[in-house]
């Protein structure tokens, strides 16, 4: 929901979603990918064996090493009930619509067991499941519901507490932005031992306190998920154990140049986040996008690898850990699209922007804390980022309506009063208190396959320009950022020929400038054969 500018600003506009009205694209959306694990433009494959140790002096050296066991779900699914249940209602999938007229017929907490099969809904559009509170639905094995290209919805409505595993989903046709599974982004969901695959728009929505566990979120053609809530904060999301791959198969970058709409899954203001165990690869687009006042994450014990754009964007957001990852060969399509078109900006692997930590909003952390994750052969590393004209009631903050969270009210970030503090500080969303320690940054060029505009760590921000009423004009925030907010490297491992970007992209470091006055950062860091030395 965010277009790129120059500088990586990005832009949101307003998500409909609609149960009985059709809205967003036309037309019928590319057929998807059936391999699993790839795409047209992806980088290496993203089998979990396949990554051999790079020719980097050092590269075998002892340091932060998490363990990253790739959850192979896709190609290995777990099998439902060979028997219904005892009281379980059976559905038969030689009568069309069979499973949308017993949920109909049925009370609230009833049981389904799908019998194995291709099971259909009624061949209209916006037939659906109108799931009840507290309805459960198993799949035998074989067990898949088929939207054959007509439908738009599988599972709809706000009960809450509905339960759906071992049970394939595919072929629906949802609208830009909007969601096969939980379509209506019902609280208390969970989705276990499922495969949802080949669906238009995004294959599950989110509600609060929902759990994704153990499923392939696969070939979708906007995102594996999209985790947003019309009109509220999600709370106490659980996205564990998954494989999310190839997702954005309708390549929605190219369809709508700059949307910033893509990926393996989006979060939209999740209030408290576990983002653990997980294999995300060869996505087209980012892997993990927390987007917009989002708060409280953790995101560990993931493999993200072979994602076209960054392994995890967090962008205007709060407090989060990133620990224990295994981040490997991202970003190399945007990368190498960037550098040939002779743009310096670093695009980040781990890209945080105008995000940070903030004591004043209850979470887990009061910071954003980088730290035991292993970055391999890369595009980049981690690039800090603040737009200087992006800020709450500013033009370049299309967020319409959506203001920092420790503001909330739009109107009241307007001259005079956001000249002095507190709102001079508050109406910002802040690149700050960011720690990044312990992580192991191994680069070979040679693998990656890049001359230039690679290999780079960044913290800067762009001169303030605009709009004229604008506090934050010239380098007020590009100094902040770079030597004020408290973002800080140190004590990591480097092997390879890393360079270093502070204030602005135009100012490449090498390790001893990076180290030395006046920026100090990555103090007792190993830089094996000096980095740019």
């Amino acid at each position: 929901m965010g277009i790129r500018g120059r500088y990586g600003a990005w832009t949101v506009a307003p998500l409909t979603v609609v149960l009985l009205v059709a809205s967003g694209c036309t037309g019928t959306p590319a057929a998807p990918a059936k391999a699993t694990g790839g795409h047209a433009g992806s980088g290496a494959s993203a089998s979990p064996e396949a990554s051999a140790s790079p020719s980097v002096p050092g590269a075998s050296d002892a340091s932060a090493a998490p363990s990253a066991s790739p959850a192979r779900v896709c190609d290995r699914p777990a099998a439902g009930p060979v028997k219904p249940p005892p009281g379980a209602v059976t559905v038969d999938p030689a009568v069309v619509g069979d499973l949308a007229a017993k949920t109909e017929n049925s009370p609230p907490h009833t049981t389904f067991w799908l019998r194995p099969g291709k099971h259909t809904l009624e061949p209209d559009p916006y037939a659906q499941v109108m799931a009840k509170e507290g309805n459960r639905y198993l799949g035998a094995p074989g067990a898949v519901l088929d939207g054959r290209r007509i439908n738009q919805y599988a599972f709809s409505g706000t009960a809450r507490d509905v339960t759906i595993r071992y049970l394939t989903v595919e072929r629906f046709i949802a609208p830009h932005d909007e969601g096969v599974v939980n379509h209506d982004m019902a609280d208390g969901w969970v989705i276990e031992h499922a495969t949802i695959q080949d669906n238009s728009g995004a294959g599950l929505m989110a509600g609060a306190r929902q759990r994704v566990r153990a499923s392939c979120l696969r070939d979708n053609g906007q995102y594996g998920m999209n985790a947003y809530k019309t009109g509220d904060s999600i709370r106490g999301l659980v996205v564990e154990g998954n494989e999310i791959v190839g997702n954005n198969t309708d390549d929605w970058e190219r369809r709508q140049p700059g949307c910033g709409c893509t990926g393996g899954i989006k979060f939209w203001a999740v209030d408290g986040a576990d983002v653990r165990g997980n294999w995300v690869h060869d996505n087209r687009g980012t892997g993990l996008w927390a987007d917009n006042n989002n708060n409280d994450f953790r995101i560990e014990d993931n493999l993200i690898e072979s994602n076209d754009g960054a392994a995890l964007m967090y962008e205007t957001s709060y407090n989060a850990v990133v620990r224990n990852n295994t981040i490997r060969r991202n970003n190399w399509v945007e990368g190498r699209a960037y550098a040939g078109d002779g743009d310096d900006f670093p695009y980040a692997t781990v890209y945080v922007s105008e995000a940070g930590g903030e004591p004043r909003v209850p979470a887990r952390t009061d910071r954003i804390e980088i730290y035991g994750n292993v970055l391999e052969n890369n595009w980049n590393g981690i690039t800090l980022w603040e737009n200087a004209d992006r800020f709450c009631n500013s033009p370049a903050n299309t967020s319409t309506g959506y203001c920092t969270l420790l503001v909330k009210d739009t109107r009241r970030c307007a001259r005079p009063a956001i000249a002095t503090a507190p709102l001079y500080g508050d109406c910002r969303w802040k690149t700050q208190r960011v720690d990044i320690h312990g992580n192991r940054f191994v680069l070979d060029p040679s693998v990656v396959g890049c001359a230039a505009e690679c290999g780079r760590m960044a913290v800067f921000a762009n001169d303030g320009t605009s709009p004229d009423w604008s506090p934050y004009k010239g380098r007020r925030v590009a100094e902040a950022i770079t030597h004020q907010q408290q973002n800080r490297w140190h004590g990591n491992v480097y092997r390879g020929p890393w360079s270093f970007v502070a204030g602005d992209p135009s100012r490449a470091l090498d390790s001893r400038q990076w180290q030395g006055t006046p920026y100090r950062q990555d103090a007792g860091s190993d830089f094996g054969p000096r980095a740019g030395g």
